[in-house]
C-alpha cells in the first residue's frame, strides 16, 4: 500500500505562486498515473495564470474562498467545490478572504513544472 503523512510531506512553493505540499507522486511514491497534493493560497494572493500543456488538473476546495479563473470564465469558490481545468487551458486562483485558501490539486498525468507554462497578464 502506498501511504503518506501530511505532517512528512514538505512544502514548496510552484512556478504559479502557491504552496504546495504533494500528497502522493509518481517521482517519489511510486504510483503510477496521477498526483495529488494539497495547495495553499495566503489571504489576498492570487497565483500567477497558468496552463498546463498535457495534464487535466481538479480543484476541490477544502477552505477559504476565492476566485477561480478557468479559461475566459471567472467563478468564485468555496469549500465543497471542485473545478475541472483541461489540458491546455489558462488558469489561476484568488483567495478573496481573510484565511488561507486550502485546496487538493489532482494531476492526471502527473504534475510536471516541465508541463507548465506561465502565462503573460
Amino acid at each position: 500500500m502506498q501511504r503518506t503523512s501530511w505532517a512528512q510531506v514538505p512544502a514548496y512553493i510552484t512556478k504559479d505562486g502557491s504552496e504546495i505540499r504533494e500528497l502522493m507522486h509518481p517521482a517519489v511514491h511510486g504510483n503510477l498515473q496521477q498526483s495529488l497534493a494539497e495547495a495553499r493560497v495566503p489571504p489576498g494572493a492570487r497565483t500567477l495564470a497558468h496552463v498546463h500543456v498535457r495534464t487535466e488538473e481538479l480543484y476541490h476546495i477544502l477552505a477559504g474562498q476565492g476566485l477561480m479563473q478557468v479559461g475566459d470564465e471567472w467563478q468564485t469558490v468555496i469549500p465543497g467545490d471542485t473545478v475541472c481545468i483541461p489540458p491546455g487551458t489558462v488558469h489561476c486562483i484568488e483567495n478573496t478572504g481573510d484565511a488561507p485558501l486550502v485546496l487538493l490539486c489532482c494531476c492526471s498525468p502527473a504534475y510536471a513544472h516541465e508541463d507548465t507554462l506561465l502565462q503573460e497578464t
